[in-house]
């Protein structure tokens, strides 16, 4: 089951809202884990049985760890990363390896491995690393090891971000399994979060990905081809992402949770470094803590700072999937990374605004966003090949048969969006918001020609949902 369907949307959230608030306050977590387990065996009732696994041992691993000596405790900490990560492995690595392998031993004359395609299981990378940041947590004496197993049970399994985040850590949510502000003005805030983020994964990216898939797709692009295939897989990757974060987002705040931010107008980045603190922040900021300092971050001298950087990137682009596509990814971000560290070129949000130099940020990160697209090494060498071969400056015929003016007129909007939105957001950071905003001057008036704009745009998402056959989000395959 996915937010943007009919049957979430119609007969799941409003059955599950219903039960959620006519239970008693102190029984609410038996409800979310009842509705998220109902949630995830929509998709697999079989697989279901792992998720409860990984929540048993990692419960059991927690109460372990803190009973132990010092000792003993990381033995049992290394246990339990060693065989979260075994799971993570097995499921989602064992068909590329073999794969891997069999092409070597057929390169020279053997015959190959055979092995039964194993099955991704749905937001394993998620709930895996949710699991993992637990069991540390617990090592390092950041969080007590819970002896409630239904909110641990519940924390795990938590719907709205169970499938593509935002990473949740239990030490910084837990508390609100006892106590959390159930109000109808949480309630609106969640609900009007939930429409944004739902109008622009239906209409904005969904209506870009014919552009993409047709344009990735090309056997001999032009260089206006690659370049409108990449523009298009931008857009639609960053509001396909952040809107399922805005709907993930939107409904914890409907239960009352408040869940972390994973994106802050990240295309508005004057650096790769800055970037990866607006991309995705959950994950970057899970890599930083549980791998990169562990590998012992700045601590060590330049050089192995600089290792450290391009091992966190090239483990994090591996993360994303079981292909080199990915792997060539993570190491191209963790190359720039290392390349600012060594330059002195990183940036953050109160850095001076450079539009030449966001401008040459977006570019590397679009380069990056090309392998990470394609499905192969050699689909990506042709997209690059086109992009810088300036051999045509007009669509080929064929791709431009498949792109309609609707697609270009959304494509249009989306980067308008992006860097309007950018570029206020970069106003407020540098402080140069000395006039009172519209909103905070006429809070009524802007509250009712939010709805008035919301609510139209929310019906027409959902009409173009219904007349679409499939909309599942890209995040989804991770």
């Amino acid at each position: 089951m996915i937010f943007s369907s009919n049957i979430f949307l119609c007969v799941f959230l409003p059955a599950f809202m219903a039960a959620y608030y006519l239970t008693p306050q102190a029984k609410r977590s038996w409800t979310i884990l009842f509705g998220s387990y109902l949630f995830y065996a929509w998709w697999r009732v079989d697989f279901l049985l792992l998720f409860v696994a990984v929540t048993l041992w990692n419960y059991g691993f927690g109460l372990k760890i803190e009973s132990a000596n010092q000792r003993a405790a990381k033995c049992w900490v290394t246990a339990g990363i060693a065989l979260n990560l075994a799971t993570l492995g097995y499921f989602k690595y064992a068909n590329f390896g073999v794969a891997t392998v069999n092409a070597a031993m057929t390169s020279l004359g053997l015959d190959p491995w055979l092995l039964t395609q194993v099955i991704l299981p749905i937001g394993i990378s998620f709930y895996i690393f949710q699991a993992i940041s637990y069991i540390i947590d617990v090592y390092r004496g950041d969080t007590p090891a819970t002896r409630n197993l239904v909110d641990f049970a519940a924390f795990i399994a938590l719907f709205p971000q169970l499938i593509a985040g935002p990473v949740l850590r239990y030490k910084d949510i837990a508390w609100q399994f006892q106590k959390r502000n159930h109000s109808w003005s949480n309630f609106s805030e969640g609900a009007q979060r939930f429409m944004v983020g739902f109008i622009k994964k239906v209409v904005i990216a969904d209506t870009l990905a014919p552009i993409v898939d047709a344009g990735f797709a090309l056997e001999n692009p032009s260089t206006l081809d690659a370049w409108l295939a990449v523009l298009a897989y931008s857009a639609q990757l960053y509001f396909d992402f952040s809107g399922y974060a805005d709907m993930a987002i939107g409904l914890g705040l409907m239960m009352g949770f408040r869940f972390v931010e994973n994106f802050n107008q990240p295309y508005i980045s004057q650096s790769i470094t800055e970037f990866w603190r607006r991309w995705h922040i959950s994950l970057s900021s899970w890599l930083r803590d549980y791998l990169y300092i562990p590998l012992g971050g700045n601590r060590q001298g330049a050089k192995k700072t600089y290792r450290n950087l391009f091992l966190t990137m090239l483990l994090g682009g591996l993360w994303h999937g079981a292909n080199w596509t990915f792997l060539v990814w993570g190491a191209w971000h963790g190359l720039l990374l290392a390349v600012e560290k060594l330059l002195g070129t990183a940036t953050d949000h109160k850095t001076s605004f450079s539009p030449l130099r966001c401008l040459f940020t977006l570019f590397l990160v679009m380069l990056g966003w090309v392998v990470f697209r394609a499905d192969s090494i050699a689909s990506a060498t042709v997209l690059y090949q086109a992009l810088f071969s300036f051999d045509a400056s007009q669509l080929t015929e064929v791709y431009a048969n498949q792109v309609t003016s609707l697609q270009i007129t959304t494509l249009v909007l989306a980067w308008a969006v992006i860097f309007t939105r950018g570029l206020m957001q970069r106003r407020k950071e540098n402080g140069n918001t000395s006039t009172p905003t519209f909103a905070l001057r006429f809070p009524t008036a802007y509250s009712a020609i939010y709805a008035a704009v919301l609510l139209p745009l929310f019906v027409a998402a959902l009409l173009k949902l219904s007349a679409q056959s499939y909309s599942a989000f890209l995040y989804f395959q991770f």
